[in-house]
């Protein structure tokens, strides 16, 4: 998981400056409206929904925002053609990289995802090359300084979490999709907020980087979290403290 988590760690410090430009809104508009054209648009009958409403919330989406991008998948309003698409390659170093899309082009989606990959002297590849590499994971990020250790163990496994580790300043609870929504609402029962929630994709295995390669892949990463249609991007990358604090100082 220390792939997931060297980049959660700076992609969440990267949110902050994204939200007040409204990048952060605009994608999960998106995600919203994908979840309602696929399921409808009764987050009670709609689980994918209730998650992209209660990520939405969590980021202070305003109601009329939300509502706006659900009336757009159920058709109600204009503006909901959009595909959900999931790209693959290799960044430098053999990093695998999955990139979880949606666009209303796909041609120049795909145009403008690969010339990130080159620019970054990584390369697009074709679907299925490192999907095997992910597990599909729900994933809770609670700072340390929330919970007790013990107290959050107990918590997490008996919603049926599959492990709660201290991973720096963080303790990240994972867990099968299925079983999401139930350890969310243990922690909200609990007043326990967790600084990041979602369901994506973790490393079975990470590849370790030294500085010069590290620089590279995370510019990768940026370069692809940036772009207004990618909504989330995992990869299987691992930064040793050593090059991790001389990329800090380059």
């Amino acid at each position: 998981m220390a792939g997931h988590s060297h980049w959660a760690n700076i992609a969440r410090k990267k949110s902050l400056i994204d939200n007040k430009r409204g990048k952060v809104w605009s994608k999960m508009s998106k995600a919203i409206i994908v979840a309602a054209k696929m399921g409808g648009g009764d987050p009670a009958m709609n689980l994918r929904l209730r998650y992209a409403i209660d990520a939405a919330k969590a980021i202070s989406m305003p109601k009329d925002n939300i509502q706006r991008a659900i009336k757009r998948g159920t058709g109600e309003l204009e503006g909901g053609n959009l595909d959900e698409v999931m790209y693959e390659g290799y960044g430098p170093g053999g990093v695998a990289v999955m990139c979880e899309i949606l666009t209303d082009n796909r041609n120049r989606t795909a145009g403008e995802i690969r010339k990130i990959f080159e620019l970054a002297e990584g390369k697009l590849g074709e679907a299925g090359c490192v999907a095997w590499m992910f597990d599909r994971k729900g994933l809770f990020v609670i700072p340390v300084a929330k919970v007790e250790e013990d107290a959050l163990m107990e918590l997490a496994l008996d919603a049926g979490a599959d492990d709660v580790r201290r991973v720096d300043a963080n303790f990240e609870v994972t867990c099968d999709p299925g079983v999401f929504q139930a350890i969310a609402e243990a922690l909200r029962a609990k007043n326990i907020e967790p600084e990041m929630s979602q369901i994506t994709r973790l490393p079975t295995s990470t590849v370790d980087l030294d500085a010069e390669t590290g620089r590279k892949v995370l510019k990768l990463m940026e370069g692809l979290d940036d772009h207004d249609d990618v909504q989330g991007v995992a990869a299987n990358f691992n930064i040793p403290q050593e090059a991790m604090a001389e990329i800090g100082e380059g």
